[in-house]
């Protein structure tokens, strides 16, 4: 029986190597699936010796105070690599961890090495190519532009769609946006804006503050919206919440807190303010307005300003190779601009003009079927390695 060791770091990969799983199960039924992820891994059937909760935090000058909870995960999903011997590795996103994870797989023994939902080299540390190549023996990447430089690189790269299409296009199709406030038990008359402040711990930290300030700041604007602020699995919602109280809100400015349903949020909204990341993918094939903001550890912030290959961080703003989603980063981030640009995205006319936008970017991601993909190169990789 062949055993493979998937690591998914966060939330968004968590669901990408869940989907996966299925996938790859469906393909080989006799598989042993084990690794690192979260509840969505385990619910399809992994056998989970590490918690992805325990890299829940992002950037760099961020990681000191979570370097013990990072330094279990790492012990015990290496050891668990140790003892069982994997066929395959699959590696899904988290590049700060799972690079790392390659190399000791590699100094192991002969596992081969699946990078599904590849670092983002294109945007910036284009140095890890020569690491990938070291350490990785195929890639699945999401986006089409991507693959040309691991090729140049002289990587096995295959493009295989965006994991999130499948699943997206056909929940958008059964959940408009009044299913989407019936599910949620709201008003659809009402006016909505949808706040995603991020599943890691500093992301949630420095963008809700900021998040609830400009709501305040936008409630001076225009008095008939209400909030919902969408909490992603693992989020600690008593903290949340006491970020709330602290923040000393009027009664209608308190969010109404949606948990574990953050495309209900997102479909429900007319118009969304959300954290660089996944979401804004998420939010762009289910054609709702953005707002993009974010705010690092300044130190972060300059680093990646030296590194950064590219003119934006919101992904529509990428794959559509133009400006159509506002963002607002660290100076620029500040409430009084965010209501201002909320405001405009509050106007049908904003909206609509944004939503074609989003509509023809989300059209580039390619067809749906990427798990299905993704698993089919680790069969194969499964049968070389047998052979």
């Amino acid at each position: 029986m062949a055993t493979v060791l998937i690591s998914a770091g966060d939330a968004s990969g968590d669901r990408h190597a869940a989907a996966f799983a299925r996938a790859l199960r469906d393909r080989v039924p006799d598989v042993r699936l084990v690794g690192l992820g979260g509840e969505a891994l385990h619910e399809a059937g992994v056998e989970l010796f590490a918690d992805r909760s325990d890299l829940a935090v992002g950037g760099i000058f961020e990681l000191a105070g979570s370097a013990r909870r990072v330094l279990r995960a790492w012990r015990r999903i290496t050891q668990a690599a140790a003892e069982l011997h994997p066929d395959l590795v699959v590696l899904v996103d988290s590049g700060g961890f799972n690079l790392p994870l390659a190399r000791r797989v590699r100094r192991l023994g002969d596992a081969r090495v699946l990078y599904y939902v590849a670092p983002q080299v294109w945007a910036w540390r284009r140095r890890r190519l020569r690491k990938i190549a070291q350490r990785v023996d195929r890639v699945a990447v999401i986006h089409p532009f991507e693959q040309d430089l691991y090729r140049t690189a002289g990587i096995a790269v295959e493009f295989v769609g965006h994991p999130l299409v499948d699943e997206l296009v056909a929940f958008r199709a059964d959940c408009d946006r009044e299913e989407a406030c019936r599910r949620l038990g709201l008003d659809p008359a009402r006016r909505f804006v949808t706040l995603l402040p991020g599943s890691r711990r500093n992301e949630w930290t420095r963008h809700l503050p900021l998040a609830l300030a400009a709501a305040r700041r936008l409630c001076a604007r225009t008095s008939d919206v209400a909030f919902l602020l969408a909490l992603a699995p693992g989020v600690d919602r008593d903290a949340v919440a006491r970020m709330i109280d602290a923040a000393d809100l009027a009664p209608a400015l308190r969010p109404i807190l949606v948990h574990d349903r953050t495309w209900e949020a997102i479909r429900a909204a007319d118009v969304v303010l959300a954290k660089p990341g996944t979401v804004t993918v998420e939010a762009m094939i289910l054609e709702r307005p953005m707002v993009v903001i974010g705010r690092a550890h300044p130190l972060t912030a300059a680093l990646v300003r030296r590194l950064v290959h590219v003119r934006w961080l919101a992904m529509p703003n990428l794959v559509a190779g133009r400006s159509i989603v506002p963002e607002l980063l660290q100076g620029d981030a500040r409430p009084d601009r965010i209501a201002e640009a909320l405001a405009a995205l509050l106007d049908r006319e904003g909206a609509a003009a944004q939503c074609r936008a989003l509509a023809e970017a989300a059209a580039r991601l390619g067809p749906g079927g990427a798990a299905a993909r993704a698993s089919a190169i680790a069969e194969a990789m499964l049968g070389a390695g047998a052979a």
